[in-house]
């Protein structure tokens, strides 16, 4: 398989699978406690990123700070798309029940996610994300979950990046809910509590 993961199968019947995708410098591992508070009894498959920048893993490739090699942000996407597929027959969970995790760098893969390909994902926390690509046709997002948390004070994702996202993915169907925090990039305990809070009304 393409990436070093790990998978924990559900302990509850029917309970979806968290797809936890880690910021930059992560691990498969980082957001074992967010799944934890969102869903404790879910299916978990955390994964790592194939890029590496100065050592640290990610997603895909940037060319500065906020600015994307889109080419790799695409091939990092299918290659994403594929894994999952894989995933799902060797683990043997639903593939139409995953909801992606992701904070920051992977926050933007989960959303390319979205972005390129139809019925992907059942639904999606974003943690701070940017808008992936511009200028291209959405698949049908009807009705798909998506939670936001962004900073009013995030210097990498200004409140104008979350605005768009948010237009563009209610513009394809999905129904967007942003919650705002008063802080910079980082997610904080508030941010992670509503995201909770959130995923029990989509999918409980």
């Amino acid at each position: 398989m393409t990436h070093k993961h790990f998978f924990r199968p559900a302990a509850r019947e029917g309970a979806p699978t968290l797809l936890l995708l880690h910021g930059t410098g992560g691990t498969e591992t980082d957001l074992l406690p967010l799944a934890e508070l969102i869903d404790p009894d879910a299916a978990v498959l955390g994964v790592r990123g194939n890029v590496l920048e100065n050592g640290m893993a990610r997603f895909f490739r940037r060319i500065a700070e906020g600015v994307f090699d889109e080419e790799d942000l695409v091939f990092r996407t299918e290659e994403l798309y594929d894994f999952l597929d894989e995933a799902a027959e060797r683990y043997g969970f639903e593939r139409s029940r995953v909801v992606a995790v992701g904070y920051s760098n992977g926050a933007n893969i989960a959303g390319s996610l979205l972005f390129h390909k139809a019925n992907v994902l059942a639904g999606a926390t974003l943690h701070h994300p940017m808008v992936p690509r511009r200028g291209i046709s959405l698949p049908d997002l009807t009705g798909t979950p998506v939670f936001i948390g962004a900073g009013r004070n995030d210097p990498i994702c200004r409140p104008e990046e979350t605005e768009e996202l948010k237009a563009l993915l209610e513009g394809a169907g999905a129904r967007v809910e942003v919650h705002w925090e008063d802080a910079g990039h980082r997610l904080t305990q508030t941010e992670a509590e509503a995201a909770a809070a959130w995923y029990r009304t989509a999918f409980w």
